[in-house]
């Protein structure tokens, strides 16, 4: 049976808006630009009063996908405030509006700032690091609120710009956008993971002098894994469980799923296994994407 029509403010709009916030210096403008090259209308910082009437004319004009940056340099910013914004929009039938926060460690965000020589917008006179410990205290809100949560803490701007694209590409694909990570247990699980699989108790390649310069995706490193007595078992079970999870992930309505996979030091075993899982899921039919966040860029 068909849901009633709404009516007048409760009326379902399919105009898809994407609030991109986040700690300076965290990526938001690579983000915005990115968003930019994928097609969608994209605004920065207009004050939070406006963002109805924004989105309203946006749609007037025809554009059904925007991304709008909104942040503490934003005249009125307060994370209430916008959480309550969102609140309204979605009961007026605005449906379709995400939160993407992009965060990064301290020490990076430090180092990033003094590299360029840019001002935090909150340090004023103060060291920068005071400007970005309060901007973490003013944006932990929006953080726990979240749709989507990026840290670029460990990333390139590949594999950052990689992961945007997976998540927010308008072509035609399935409901479902997976991104699956390998990575280093010394460096972290990655913040934005929502299945994480340890393969440490696999077989460790580094020992094996012909094999530690190279990395999961050598031949030589997949067969030597993969003859480990435990590596079949654990890749079926675990396929099985995502021809389980992944279609009633798809039913909840979850538009995007990151699966990281660990190992050591994130460049033998956890590039091999997250390599498999991908093309698995690629071949399930999922639009997918993989990030070797740890993995030394040379010697395959």
């Amino acid at each position: 049976m068909k849901s009633p029509r709404k009516t007048g403010e409760e009326k379902e709009t399919d105009t898809r808006l994407v609030l991109i916030s986040g700690l300076s210096g965290a990526g938001k403008s690579i983000a915005l630009k990115q968003f930019e090259d994928l097609g969608w209308e994209v605004a920065d910082n207009i004050p939070l009063s406006l963002l109805s009437v924004f989105m309203e004319e946006i749609g007037r004009q025809g554009s059904k996908n925007i991304a709008v940056g909104v942040d503490t340099r934003t005249k009125g910013f307060s994370a209430g405030d916008l959480i309550s914004r969102i609140t309204q929009l979605r009961s007026k039938g605005h449906n379709h509006i995400s939160l993407l926060y992009m965060e990064c460690d301290e020490p990076v965000l430090q180092r990033r700032f003094t590299e360029t020589r840019r001002r935090h917008p909150l340090s004023n006179d103060r060291p920068v690091v005071d400007g970005i410990r309060l901007e973490m205290q003013m944006l932990a809100p929006l953080k726990e609120a979240a749709d989507y949560l990026i840290d670029s803490t460990l990333l390139s701007l590949p594999d950052l710009r990689r992961m945007l694209v997976a998540g927010f590409s308008l072509e035609d694909h399935s409901a479902l956008t997976t991104t699956v990570i390998s990575y280093s247990f010394k460096k972290g699980v990655p913040r934005e993971a929502d299945l994480v699989f340890d393969v440490r108790f696999l077989q460790n390649p580094h020992y094996v002098d012909e094999l530690q310069p190279l990395t999961g995706q050598s031949a030589a490193v997949a067969e030597f894994v993969s003859k480990d007595v435990a590596f079949k078992p654990f890749i079926e079970q675990l396929d099985t469980m995502l021809d389980l999870l992944l279609p009633r992930y798809q039913a909840e309505g979850k538009s995007y799923l990151t699966i990281a996979i660990g190992c050591t030091g994130g460049k033998h075993r956890s590039v091999c296994v997250a390599e498999n899982i991908h093309d698995r899921i690629a071949g399930k039919g999922y639009f997918t994407h993989l990030v070797h966040r740890d993995m030394e860029k040379t010697g395959k």
